[in-house]
């Protein structure tokens, strides 16, 4: 076993893993990446096809974006934030206000997106104490959520897989039944639905709504619960019953944001402003750990008065406003704008749909191949008529994982759903070596 092998397993605790796991596949040490490509220190090649866990916007190693956090190093690597300020922040508020939903207009930074999240809750929840409405203590959020891993974005998630455990430690929040468009109750389908299972949100806000701060969800895209896609007009019919009963709306676009879905951010498919927006990942290309929570000026002037009132927003971290992250940031920027990558990315999204669907589309083991912008999610079932699932015990997702990471692909899996979410500026040549790689690494494991 190769010495950096030997210690890495010796004493890094990966994240999101089970380090036995390690036994069977070691970690692979990578020495550097170009574009959708990574290279292990061995020097063999794969195909980062889901842009390491979302965040790798345009490519590894871009030369605009590297360029611009070495300028920004020779000058100011961190500062404060409170007090004291820097170009790069300011620039960075100046051309994401012109993106952002019409109505955001206060942008306050973190460093993760779980932290943003935790900020959001936080304001949702000062907000409402400060503005004459004390009993609104509670959160709703949907079925199937994710929003990140400490412990207040866990209490608006629902995913077992990652909160269970901890539910002795979590708020008490409201779950409302999430949208499944594969396996409508409805017998519905997703283009032409009127979102009947809308039903569980009204009856919840009914019943819940007088207590209730906020609800988050992430919109049109639940990442975690396997890619599942749900329509716009979901979204809006939520924003008009938050407006209806005064509860914030939070939309969590850590993983949506930047063009994943095919416009700068999910909202602008229901074309409606959320209360409060997270954004992170793409926000820096996957360079830099940073974070914003943005809100409307309405909110803001809830927090805005004389020091000895009380009504601060007192909450920070430590690299809040990362120069280095601002300037990565703003490369980002600059490159969507200059090269119409929202543009190339649509147009490259269907080619990528449509190879899929010829390809893998008739296979006996694919349920659905649902899409929106470059994401593809690819769910893998027992029996196509029934949609009946491969028995989790199997780990069938995970086990087409490994052999393709033989074959020079990094495709990792949610359960059962495989996807793809690449750099948006990947080149079709690439793509169709990962469509390749993937259909032969399930023809192995499915026969």
């Amino acid at each position: 076993m190769n010495k950096l092998v030997e210690d890495d397993l010796k004493y890094i605790w990966h994240p999101c893993s089970q380090m036995k796991d390690y036994e069977e596949l070691p970690p692979i040490v990578i020495d550097h990446g170009k574009g959708s490509y990574l290279y292990d220190i061995d020097g063999k090649e794969y195909i980062d096809i889901i842009s390491s866990w979302w965040c790798n916007l345009l490519g590894h190693c871009n030369k605009d974006i590297n360029e611009a956090v070495k300028k920004q190093l020779d000058k100011l690597e961190h500062v404060i934030f409170a007090n004291l300020s820097h170009e790069p922040a300011i620039d960075l508020c100046r051309e994401l206000i012109k993106v952002v939903p019409k109505g955001l207009a206060k942008f306050n930074f973190s460093d993760n997106g779980s932290a943003s999240v935790e900020c959001a809750l936080k304001m949702a929840f000062q907000y409402h104490s400060q503005t004459g409405e004390p009993k609104r203590t509670r959160f709703m959020c949907l079925s199937e959520g994710y929003h990140g891993e400490t412990i207040g974005a866990l209490s608006v998630g629902s995913m077992d897989l990652y909160a269970k455990i901890y539910k002795p430690m979590l708020m008490e929040t409201i779950h409302v039944q999430a949208p499944d468009c594969y396996r409508c109750p409805y017998d519905e389908n997703r283009e032409t639905c009127s979102c009947q299972c809308f039903e569980k949100a009204e009856a919840a806000f009914s019943r819940y709504g007088q207590e209730t701060a906020a609800m988050i969800v992430e919109p049109l895209l639940q990442g975690s619960a396997g890619m599942r896609i749900y329509p716009a007009l979901y979204l809006k019919k939520l924003r008009k019953l938050c407006d209806e009963t005064g509860i914030l709306l939070i939309v969590d676009e850590i993983a949506t944001g930047f063009g994943r879905t095919g416009k700068m951010f999910a909202c602008d498919h229901a074309k409606i402003t959320p209360d409060i927006m997270c954004i992170s990942k793409g926000l820096t290309g996957g360079y830099m750990p940073m974070a914003m929570t943005i809100t409307t000026k309405k909110i803001y002037d809830a927090f805005y008065a004389d020091y000895n009132e009380g009504r601060a927003f007192m909450h920070s971290h430590t690299y809040s406003g990362n120069p280095l992250g601002c300037s990565a940031a703003l490369a980002v920027q600059k490159i969507l704008r200059r090269d119409q990558i929202l543009e190339h990315a649509q147009a490259t999204g269907k080619y990528l749909h449509d190879e899929l669907e010829e390809r893998l589309g008739n296979h006996k083991n694919v349920g659905e191949i649902r899409h929106i912008g470059l994401i593809n999610a690819i769910e893998l079932i027992r029996n196509k008529d029934s949609k009946e699932p491969f028995d989790a015990k199997l780990r069938t997702g995970y086990q087409i994982y490994k052999e393709a990471l033989k074959k020079g692909l990094l495709l990792r899996p949610l359960g059962d759903v495989l996807y793809f979410n690449p750099a948006l500026n990947i080149d079709r040549e690439t793509l169709d070596r990962a469509v390749d790689k993937c259909e032969d690494a399930m023809q192995t494991i499915l026969h």
